[in-house]
């Protein structure tokens, strides 16, 4: 209705994978990365393959739900040599509306097979895992593209006449990265949503042994950049919570009312360390919560206020942890954080982001994906042009921008201190 589409593109979340046959169908639906299949998997490719080596090719965080550990957990499959390729959740979209495979090298980048400094697929992780686990790589990886890549057109009655498909940054937090509305280089973001994306753009990846040790990961960005940042277990937890109270409940707490309950809390009462594993799997998510505090010596109060409050309060503990050790293992300084997504429009979180870290945090553009997505999109339909500070100041112009300033909640910075030290 708004008249003629010219083109489509798709972004996901990361790691997750579909098995394509010879035939070009799907051999089965693929998994999630929250299934239990990956429980060892970690240990298991260790085991055979240096943590140090494949960081020091890889750079990626260490999470039990990477593409590689999904891979070494599906080793054993019988039906390896039924496959074609596999294609990473974006991709597999892409093909469907294509009939192009291929790999858009931001998505690819979350699997731990990318050497991030030439932005091509791993010779020495592939083949390690040929010779160790009998997977069948690099044989069944696409071809790997950049953001910004028209694939080809729609198939044959998928839209009205043929539409242009495009790879953009494929990976969800690539999109969003795009549109952070800086005006300054020396900034760092947050990509705030179920998964919170905590670092810096770099002009390349940091594969040292401090990266390692602070379990950063590298991921790739648009026009040629690095995503250096840590995942953090992001809104998920606070979602769950919600969905627990509703289901005990039958009512649907809204997201102002329960960011409401939590100002009324004592802040920094209780903490919890939001990297912890077992917050990853859906389940009882407030028991989780209660017991991470009551295992660090701390009380968390009865009512959904304090849960509430613990969450954010941990979650701003761990965005200035996440900042300051990128700031130091990259040698970087900055001067605003920018938050990007819909944790965005959680005013007491971006209150207290910017309390913890002591620096102005400017919040917006929600839709942050979505936006990058199409900027990527327009710009290689010739619709915009530049650079990506060109895109970021289309972003800025479209945007409604919201700045927080340190002190406004009143509480003293030394409580920070005291809180992160009660974690360890």
């Amino acid at each position: 209705s708004g008249g003629r589409l010219e083109s489509v593109a798709v972004d996901t979340w990361g790691v997750d994978y579909g098995r394509i046959g010879h035939d070009g169908e799907l051999l089965e639906l693929p998994f999630h990365y929250r299934d239990s299949r990956t429980d060892g998997a970690i240990e298991k490719v260790f085991g055979l393959v240096p943590a140090s080596e494949l960081y020091a090719e890889a750079g990626l965080q260490v999470q039990p739900f990477n593409t590689i550990f999904q891979l070494a957990a599906q080793a054993d499959d019988e039906r390896w040599g039924e496959v074609d390729t596999i294609l990473l959740t974006p991709d597999l979209l892409g093909y469907w509306l294509s009939g192009r495979r291929y790999a858009e090298v931001t998505i690819a980048s979350t699997t731990g097979l990318l050497d991030p400094t030439a932005r091509r697929w791993s010779a020495s992780i592939t083949d390690a895992l040929r010779e160790k686990l009998g997977l069948p790589l690099p044989r069944v990886l696409p071809e790997l593209v950049e953001p910004g890549t028209v694939v080809g057109t729609t198939r044959p009655g998928l839209l009205p006449g043929e539409v242009a498909v495009v790879a953009v940054g494929a990976h969800d937090t690539a999109s969003a990265v795009v549109t952070v509305p800086a005006e300054v280089e020396d900034f760092a973001f947050i990509s705030s949503g179920t998964w919170s994306l905590v670092g810096l753009e770099l002009p390349a990846p940091v594969l040292s042994t401090a990266s390692e040790a602070a379990n950063f990961t590298n991921e790739l960005g648009v026009d040629g950049t690095t995503r250096f940042l840590k995942n953090v277990m992001g809104l998920w937890v606070l979602i769950e919570c919600r969905r627990a109270w509703t289901e005990e409940s039958g009512e649907k707490l809204g997201w102002g009312e329960l960011v409401e309950l939590a100002a009324q809390e004592e802040p920094l009462a209780a903490v919890i360390d939001m990297e912890d594993e077992r917050l990853l799997p859906p389940g009882d998510m407030v028991a989780r919560v209660r017991a991470l505090a009551a295992e660090a010596g701390q009380e968390l109060g009865e009512g959904k206020g304090a849960v509430v409050r613990c969450i954010l309060d941990s979650l701003a503990l761990s965005y200035r942890r996440a900042i300051r050790e990128a700031c130091r293992v990259a040698d970087r300084a900055v001067s605003v954080v920018h938050v990007v997504g819909g944790g965005s429009a959680n005013t007491l979180l971006c209150q207290l982001t910017a309390d913890a870290t002591g620096l102005p945090v400017v919040a917006g553009p929600t839709e942050g994906t979505a936006l990058g997505n199409l900027l990527v999109q327009a710009r290689a339909m010739g619709a915009l042009s530049g650079s990506l500070t060109d895109l970021r100041a289309v972003s800025r112009a479209s945007s409604e921008l919201r700045t927080y300033r340190p002190g406004a909640l009143g509480i003293d910075p030394a409580a920070w201190d005291a809180a992160e030290a009660r974690l360890g």
